[in-house]
């Protein structure tokens, strides 16, 4: 379990990579839905890949800092209630490293599923408990609104994570050397 915490400089680099883009991604490259201030993200798809390469403090620190820039740059100020529910998703994805053989030239059924599974755990926990519920303590916000928006973004954060994070780590699987791939002549 110990392995999941660890931060090397490899780690710091794919942090400070990951968040770089991921705030890119976060204000440049979505699509508004109907329900006020929500929007199909693609960053997440990002932030699930970049935890599940490097682990929990990554993707923690990736999609903490990445919304948090994001915010500041559009909006002059973080709205932290989402910051963190955001920092919480990216936390519960890296559970996925360790858990899939993407390292080792393999994300099978067996790892997309696994993988899935994991970050559909983590986007119910950020946005249907973690953010509407910090709405309300932290801005006072109405009860009704914060979980249709957290419902909706648990929806959408979800198919983003699904997709986009399946499609970048099966990429990425294919150019890692499999395991015994490599045999002396």
């Amino acid at each position: 379990m110990k392995d999941y915490f660890k931060v090397s400089t490899r780690t710091i680099v794919a942090t400070g990579l990951g968040a770089a883009i991921f705030t890119l991604l976060f204000m440049y490259v979505k699509v508004p839905s109907p329900v006020p201030e929500t929007s199909f993200q693609t960053a997440y798809g990002l932030g699930a890949f970049f935890a599940t390469l490097f682990g929990p403090i990554a993707g923690l620190l990736i999609q903490f800092i990445g919304h948090a820039l994001s915010d500041a740059i559009q909006y002059g100020s973080p709205w932290w209630s989402w910051v963190i529910a955001s920092g919480v998703a990216g936390f519960v994805f890296g559970f996925a490293y360790k858990r899939t053989k993407v390292e080792e030239g393999e994300f099978k059924t067996k790892d997309i599923i696994t993988f899935n599974v994991i970050q559909a755990i983590g986007n119910v926990i950020a946005w249907i408990i973690v953010a509407p519920v910090l709405d309300i303590l932290i801005y006072q916000e109405p009860v009704n609104l914060v979980f249709t928006q957290g419902v909706t973004a648990a929806i959408m954060n979800t198919i983003s994570a699904g997709v986009i994070g399946t499609l970048l780590l099966v990429a990425y699987a294919a150019t890692r050397t499999k395991k015994g791939s490599l045999s002396k002549s």
